[in-house]
């Protein structure tokens, strides 16, 4: 149905999914215990709903999906990066039958690339990631994991775990970017394939970054606890090595760590989120400074980078402001300074700045137009100020919607 109701403001989905259901307002306000007027508010995008844990809740009793709600776009744009085969390549990528038969070897006329080939890739999808080049990523990936899984079905001896580590990293990159573009089902098996391969590697790292992963995919699919949880079993089992560990185990431990905080932040739980916080932020002080080792743009920043976020998630918009806007994020990777700026501009919009968070979300699409176009808050936010304004809205806000396929 999400293509019939992409037209419509987040209020109005709301309530053309209520209608459909055959709920009342009242109805539909009681199960997510809240006020009829509140709904009313909302339905009527007077009530700027970001938080995705209130989100969920009226998802759950409308029975949609959160993305439903959010009509999150599944179309990928093509760039002279992408090339004009996207998400439907990367796919079939990932569900070839090949790689689940044990005659996978045979499948192939060519001989594998060699693993330090294979490395360079990985590294380089994982580069175009933390730089919000989405198109390049997705164009690179489908070759990859292809040819990553002829290595590993062909290697023997020493090389075998090495190959498993070198397709376990590329199914993480594959889950990553999967979840930035609203892909959730497909990065639960991206992630989940990716898991089953860093363990065959045997490599500690390895193991704890695909666990990072499956938590952001249960948290792409709005299982808030179930992330929260994974997050409390993996860091109990990683902190049996960190007495003393190496910097690539720290900065992979941490960053599980904040990937729960917005699981628990998420699921309301300001406790947990607290108690994740605290954590993550003890590992990037042993670390001694910020870092990007395996890809984790892990440090100090990120730890603060992350308590903003929560705080918006938890509605604790002056924490957000106090922290958020003064923070220099330059040293981080776009991605994290993107991310960041969406936060910044979410925050300022609670407290009606609408002119701070625009400021703030244009910074973050010049740095990376691709993420900020794809990310729904983004859209959301732009979508509640066209309709807030009074007359012709001006002309950076008009051509920002237009941009944001929203005008």
């Amino acid at each position: 149905m999400r293509g019939m109701t992409d037209h419509l403001s987040f209020g109005e989905r709301i309530a053309w999914y209520r209608r459909r259901r055959g709920m009342s307002q009242e109805v539909l306000a009681g199960l997510v215990n809240r006020t009829p007027d509140w709904l009313s508010k909302v339905e009527n995008d007077r009530i700027e709903l970001d938080r995705l844990s209130v989100i969920k809740s009226l998802a759950t009793a409308l029975d949609v999906s959160v993305g439903e709600l959010l009509a999150e776009p599944s179309l990928t744009d093509w760039t002279g990066e992408s090339g004009d085969r996207t998400v439907p390549a990367l796919r079939a990528a990932i569900t070839d039958y090949r790689h689940l038969t044990p005659v996978a070897a045979l499948a192939r006329a060519h001989d594998p690339p060699p693993l330090a080939e294979l490395r360079r890739d990985v590294a380089d999808v994982w580069e175009a990631y933390q730089a919000s080049r989405y198109g390049l990523m997705i164009r690179r990936l489908p070759p990859l994991l292809a040819e990553a899984h002829h290595a590993a079905a062909a290697a023997t001896g020493d090389e075998r775990a090495e190959a498993h580590r070198v397709l376990g990293q590329a199914y993480h990159a594959a889950a990553a970017i999967l979840v930035k573009i609203g892909e959730t089902d497909l990065a639960w098996i991206a992630a989940e394939r990716g898991l089953n391969h860093a363990q065959n590697s045997g490599d500690q790292v390895v193991i704890a970054s695909l666990l990072r992963s499956v938590t952001y995919a249960l948290i792409a699919n709005n299982r808030f606890d179930a992330a929260s949880q994974l997050t409390a079993h993996a860091a109990g089992m990683l902190e049996r090595e960190l007495s003393r560990p190496t910097p690539e185990l720290l900065s992979v431990y941490g960053t599980l760590l904040l990937c729960g905080s917005m699981a628990a932040a998420r699921a309301d739980d300001r406790a947990t989120t607290r108690a994740y916080l605290d954590r993550a932020d003890a590992a990037a002080r042993r670390l001694g400074g910020d870092a990007n080792h395996v890809w984790t743009a892990f440090g100090p920043t990120n730890v603060a980078i992350h308590r903003v976020a929560t705080a918006v998630e938890l509605g604790d918009i002056q924490i957000a402001i106090d922290l958020g806007p003064g923070l220099d994020t330059s040293g981080m990777p776009v991605e994290r300074r993107a991310r960041h700026g969406i936060a910044v501009a979410q925050a300022y919009s609670r407290w009606n700045r609408t002119d701070e968070a625009l400021d703030a979300l244009l910074e973050a699409e010049r740095i990376a137009p691709e993420q900020v176009r794809r990310h729904y808050l983004s859209r959301q936010l732009v979508l509640g100020w066209m309709r807030r304004r009074r007359g012709r809205p001006d002309r950076r806000l008009a051509d920002l919607a237009r941009r944001l396929h929203v005008a």
